[in-house]
Formats: structure tokens, sequence, C-alpha cells
């Protein structure tokens, strides 16, 4: 079975710019908090809206701008710089007024009887129209896709009852992707509030006696440590001629980059070479600290090999049975440590921390017992984490891999009268 493909240009969707006009809003005069929100590349990522980080403009501002407003079921495709990043403007969208900005084009449609919105964004998501985008924009120093360019692309056109089927199914998969996220935020904030607990207001200690130092009151028999001198900060490499040799099994490395890491993470990239440094290498659970670009980011879920900017943080042989990696990952997101790795990063336009590791300290038990029934504490939290997010890793390997053959007719989507026939 296969789809009928058709170029943009002879659809009924609606391609819509943004304002580019004089009332373009400046820099001076977006918001922390508005009216109105208008997005930024950090809003339209490879998976959707994220809102992370967000300007606004006044109702005043919006009224007087001509283009660009969203409405409900409307399509967002990113098209210049990073393009082809989408998102959708679903009723779970916590903003009722939204733009877009220049970078940026709405798609909508009048009607749903050639084409259902939920479908386009995900067509616009799969390999068949990505694809397509790094084609146009291949080679390019600027990359953009424009308009006209869009119109002579491609989008295929199953029928509506078709195209109904291939939207549950991918969106049941990713509704628990996103389930398993809200959980793993949920199971974060605990552990983060078990840890702040014990190691930051010493709620658990309350009844011993108290004393003084750099951190303030602390319990009698705890003392400030430097983490230099008790955990292993190994910084990365940069793909070069001296890090890897040519790997003649085919089987690439994954190389985790700053931007791989926390918020905004994307794809991670394989490099066509094998390192032979396997002392920067990572393994799933292990915790990656970003100390260069976007410092202070923290992560256990890449596994590969990391780049410069990141530094793996692990026990020295004589403390390996003493952290686990959980509480290591707790610390390193706490906002003492946090607060330190930013006070002593250096640079202007790209910053770098790695000065910060030697002034990073951090209160501790003398008592091992302490520590290690923290540790048996947080374990089932952590080891829930880890389990939720391995298990979107293939749920979304499962989702990208069918996405593209449901399109394509490859797999065939079971209809009702299918089933009826069954019976």
């Amino acid at each position: 079975m296969s789809f009928k493909s058709v170029k943009f240009k002879d659809t009924k969707i609606n391609i819509i710019d943004g304002d580019r006009g004089k009332n373009y809003p400046s820099q001076n005069e977006y918001l922390e908090d508005g009216y109105c929100l208008f997005l930024n590349a950090k809003n339209v990522t490879d998976s959707g809206f994220k809102f992370n980080k967000t300007k606004f403009i006044t109702k005043e501002k919006d009224d007087i701008l001509r283009k660009g407003k969203l409405e409900k079921e409307d399509v967002v495709l990113t098209t210049r710089g990073t393009v082809g990043n989408v998102g959708f403007f679903t009723n779970g969208i916590p903003y009722k007024n939204i733009r877009i900005n220049s970078g940026m084009l709405i798609f909508r449609l009048e009607n749903h009887k050639e084409f259902l919105p939920e479908y386009i964004y995900w067509y616009f998501r799969s390999d068949l129209f990505q694809n397509q985008i790094k084609q146009y924009v291949s080679g390019s120093a600027q990359p953009q896709l424009p308009v006209k360019t869009i119109n002579e692309m491609e989008i295929l056109k199953p029928d509506i009852e078709v195209q109904k089927k291939i939207v549950k199914i991918v969106s049941s998969i990713n509704k628990k992707v996103l389930n398993n996220n809200r959980m793993n935020k949920t199971l974060e904030e605990i552990g983060q509030a078990i840890y702040k607990n014990w190691f930051v207001d010493f709620e658990p200690f309350q009844d011993e006696e108290f004393v003084d130092s750099e951190f303030g009151l602390i319990p009698k028999g705890w003392e400030i440590k430097k983490l230099d001198k008790l955990f292993n900060f190994k910084r990365g490499i940069e793909p070069g001629s001296k890090n890897y040799e040519e790997n003649k099994q085919k089987n690439n490395v994954k190389f985790i980059r700053v931007g791989d890491v926390g918020e905004g993470s994307r794809e991670t990239v394989f490099i066509d070479k094998k390192f032979i440094k396997k002392e920067k290498y990572c393994n799933y659970g292990d915790v990656l600290v970003s100390f260069d670009a976007t410092i202070g980011r923290v992560t256990m879920i890449q596994e590969g090999c990391y780049n410069s900017g990141l530094k793996r943080i692990y026990p020295k042989k004589e403390y390996k049975d003493l952290f686990s990696n959980g509480l290591i990952y707790l610390m390193m997101k706490s906002d003492n440590i946090q607060n330190t790795i930013n006070k002593y990063a250096a640079g202007t336009t790209i910053l770098h921390a790695s000065k910060s590791v030697k002034h990073l300290q951090h209160p501790f038990p003398k008592n091992d017992d302490i520590l290690i029934n923290f540790q048996k504490k947080i374990k089932p939290i952590i080891k829930k984490i880890l389990l939720n997010k391995k298990e979107n890793k293939s749920l979304k390997q499962l989702r990208d891999s069918l996405l593209p053959k449901l399109m394509s007719g490859e797999i065939r989507v079971p209809l009702d009268e299918d089933a009826k026939e069954v019976n």
C-alpha cells in the first residue's frame, strides 16, 4: 500500500508568516511576563514546544502586529538557523496568546477534510519531511527554508480515516513518553527534597549539637570537604586524529556534547571513528556535568565518548564504595554547587567553569553509616528515573521508526471496517 504525495502549494494548508515590519518588537520591549508569549528559537524544539525560557509582549504591542498570531491547532515550523523544529498549539499549552518570531512559519488548515492538524505535526517530525529539509538547506552558512521552497516540497496524503489511525497509534506511544517524563519530574523533586532535608536543613539530626562552619551551622561530627579530594573530575575530549582510530567494524561511537545534556538537549551525534581514549567514555548512570558554554547541566542518561566541555564525576578509588552516582547527581544539581560553578565561571561570549572545581565544597558526615542510609533511601528513586528514561529511549525509537512507515503505507493501518470483516 502507498499513499498519494502532493506538493504543499497544491493543498489547502495556509502558510502564514510573522510580522516583520516596523512594529516588530525590539529587545527592550520584551518582558519576563505579559499578555502575549513571543516565541523564541528555544521554545520550538525537535520534540515540540518547550517553555523553560520565555519572553512576552504587552497587549498594546500585540494589537499593532498584523500577522503571526497562533490559533488552536496551528503547527509552527522553524525556518531559519535551526530549521525543522516543530510545535503544535493544543489546548494543553498553558498560554492563550502566542506569536511566532521572524524565523518561524504557521501552518493552518481551512478545514479537516484534507488533512488533520496533528497529522501535519507528526509528518513534520518524521524523516519523510526532515530528509526533504536537509536536501534544501544543506551547505548554507545560515540555513533558511522560505515559503517558496516549502511550496515545492511534498506531503503524503492518506485518507482522513487513515490519518486518524496514524495519529492515534503515534500519540499513544508519545503519551507514554510524556507520562514517564512527568513521573520523573515528580521523582526528581522528591529526591531533591530528601537531599535538602539531609544535607542542607539537617532535619534528621536536629537533636544533635551543631557547630559553626563555612556553610553555617552543621551537625557536630560533620565536616566541610573539597569535592576534588573525594571525586575525580574527568574532562572529555574533542574528536581529532590523536584521539581516535579508524573503526573498521562500522559500529560508530556516540559523541556527547554540552548541548546533548539537560534542557534543550538535541540528539547526540555518532562519530564514525572509534575512540582510543576509552577512559573518556561514560556509561548509562554515570554523572556528567557541563563546565563550558552552558555550564552546570547535569545528566545520568548518556552513554558514549564525551567532549571537553563535560566532566564525568566519580569517586576516587578509596571512596568508590562510599558514594553512589545517585548522591553525586543530586549533589551536583544542588543550589550550593550550582552557585559555586557560576560564581567562578570566566568568559564573556562563552563561559568556562573548569577552575570552579577547586572551589566546590560540601558538608559530609564523618560517620559513613549516615551516607549509606541516605543512599539506601534514594536508591529506588534514582533507579526508577533511570528505568523510565531507558523505556522512553525505546519508545521514541519505536515511534520514530513507525512514523514514516505508517505514513508511507509500508505498514498497513487497520481501519474499523477491517476489524468488522475479521469478526
